[in-house]
């Protein structure tokens, strides 16, 4: 008897891409229905300031149509669709939830273990391209190309950015610092290397790899990679210890004319301390990918700065992205079927 599968993708983590690598893993043995949601071009909801769905964060769908679409499947794979407490009580068959995510927010995890259902995800899907991206917005801002570009298009050349007293500065003079060392933060320093900086890492809870340390990267605490970095890029999770803990504070200890870069989440961050630091000149630009509210609302404060780069929650989004992710949960999908244990269980 074939195994039920729902495939809940979207417009960027295509169902049809899931499909055709669950059906390359497990055969035609599998009965494989799917759903696509309008996201990206629809915001999904994003829950860090309340969510109607008991605390679940970063979904898109409503309960009843999610519910009424899984049915009697024993296996979903999702990107975006929520799965709370009162879904499951209404979802008796389901066993098996892989999410194309590096973390399961849109799921009750306590509510999916008591229901004795087995989640797992697809960390480090998406390391490359955040990695990629970072290296770029660190570029933008430092040499000036954003400055450079907005000024062109505006019909004003700006000559005085040639400057000694006002152009940018190589990397392989500055000290940029990653705060939060996993599958993305650990590739951002691989990828740093290469221009020759110094390169400072605060992350508690993990060790620097053997060839990191060897390689002159060093690991400190967060006070003092905010007061040596010339440049700060975030890489941690969202968590009740890093919710707005580049606050006021945090934003004064950094040196003067520093750089932030933000292309991890939104809540890691007091927008309106940023606001205040950028307009004040005491830091000299940010790039900010992820937002708390997103869309942005067209009033916003910060889209107004001129040394901000802003850029719509697109640092994870590259064709490889959707790929490795399809491929992971198809293989958690056969690991599942044949009884093997799972690679990433959350």
């Amino acid at each position: 008897m074939s195994k039920s599968i729902a495939v809940i993708g979207d417009r960027f983590m295509l169902p049809s891409m899931f499909a055709e690598h669950i059906r390359a893993a497990c055969g035609n043995g599998v009965d494989i229905r799917t759903l696509e949601q309008p996201w990206p071009d629809e915001p999904m909801e994003h829950g860090y300031a309340g969510s109607k769905l008991d605390g679940l964060k970063e979904f898109m769908g409503q309960p009843d149509e999610i519910v009424d679409f899984i049915g009697d499947a024993e296996l979903l794979v999702t990107h975006l669709a929520p799965i709370s407490r009162s879904m499951l009580e209404r979802l008796p068959k389901l066993r098996f939830i892989a999410v194309s995510r590096g973390g399961p927010v849109n799921i009750d995890m306590q509510a999916a273990r008591d229901h004795n259902v087995l989640v797992v995800n697809t960390p480090g899907r998406n390391a490359s391209a955040v990695a990629e991206f970072t290296i770029g917005a660190i570029l933008a801002e430092t040499r000036l190309i954003r400055s450079g570009h907005e000024a062109l298009r505006g019909g004003e050349w700006r000559g005085d950015l040639y400057r000694a007293d006002r152009t940018g500065r190589e990397l392989g003079e500055m000290t940029v610092g990653i705060v939060g060392y996993g599958a993305i933060g650990s590739r951002v320093v691989k990828l740093l290397k290469a221009f020759g900086c110094r390169i400072l890492v605060a992350d508690p809870y993990v060790q620097l790899s053997a060839q990191d340390r060897n390689d002159g990267v060093e690991h400190v605490a967060l006070g003092e990679l905010l007061g040596r970095a010339d440049v700060i890029t975030l890489h941690a999770r969202v968590t009740p210890e890093t919710t707005h803990f580049i606050g006021r504070d945090a934003l004064a200890r950094i040196k003067p004319g520093a750089f932030l870069i933000n292309t991890a989440r939104g809540p890691l961050v007091d927008y309106e301390a940023l606001h205040d630091a950028l307009a004040s000149g005491h830091l000299g630009g940010a790039m900010l990918d992820t937002f708390a509210v997103e869309p942005v609302p067209v009033d916003w404060p910060l889209l107004r700065l001129p040394n901000v780069t802003l850029t719509p929650h697109i640092a994870g989004a590259s064709v490889r992205t959707v790929t490795v992710a399809a491929e992971q949960a198809a293989e958690e999908v056969r690991r599942f079927l044949a009884g093997e244990p799972p690679r990433n269980p959350c």
